[in-house]
């Protein structure tokens, strides 16, 4: 399982109070299925991404938040927004791959913690697909939401609106 193209790879959190620098070949992406990755994320499963020596995670602004989630893990996320953002334990750390400023480029190939996997996750992709300028019932209220995310780059000054 290959990882994903050495260089640099940088990421935050949604509102931008904590950044990362990744220098360096990405590892093994994965998704995790347990029901422990489920609630940490909140979701119906942890997409992540290995940082292995020799690559390097660095923390450009701000730091993560830890919750001892067990007595081998810790999950990081943003002290301020809540963003997941690490699974930390021993000689293993994952970074949440929607953290990344560039997602696309990082596929997971191995799926974990099957046993906790929710039934309807293989049938997602059978569901029927609408792009947010069709949704028309929520048209006028799409038109006047303004983003206070952090934009998918680095920036001198946070907050950076």
């Amino acid at each position: 399982m290959s990882g994903v193209s050495a260089g640099v790879h940088t990421g935050g959190c949604q509102c931008g109070a904590v950044r990362f620098r990744v220098e360096g070949e990405l590892g093994t992406a994965s998704i995790c299925h347990c029901r422990m990755c489920q609630k940490a994320f909140g979701s119906l499963y942890a997409p992540l991404v290995g940082i292995r020596a020799p690559a390097k995670l660095i923390w450009t602004r701000g730091e993560p938040k830890r919750f001892q989630s067990s007595n081998h893990v810790a999950r990081g996320f943003c002290p301020e927004c809540g963003t997941p953002l690490t699974y930390e334990a021993p000689g293993d750390v994952g970074i949440a791959i929607g953290a990344f400023d560039n997602p696309e480029g990082i596929a997971p190939v191995i799926q974990y913690g099957v046993e906790g996997k929710l039934p309807f996750t293989d049938e997602m992709a059978a569901i029927p697909e609408r792009r947010t300028e069709q949704d028309v019932e929520t048209a006028v209220f799409l038109d006047t939401i303004v983003s206070n995310q952090h934009p998918d780059h680095d920036t001198e000054t946070w907050p950076a609106n």
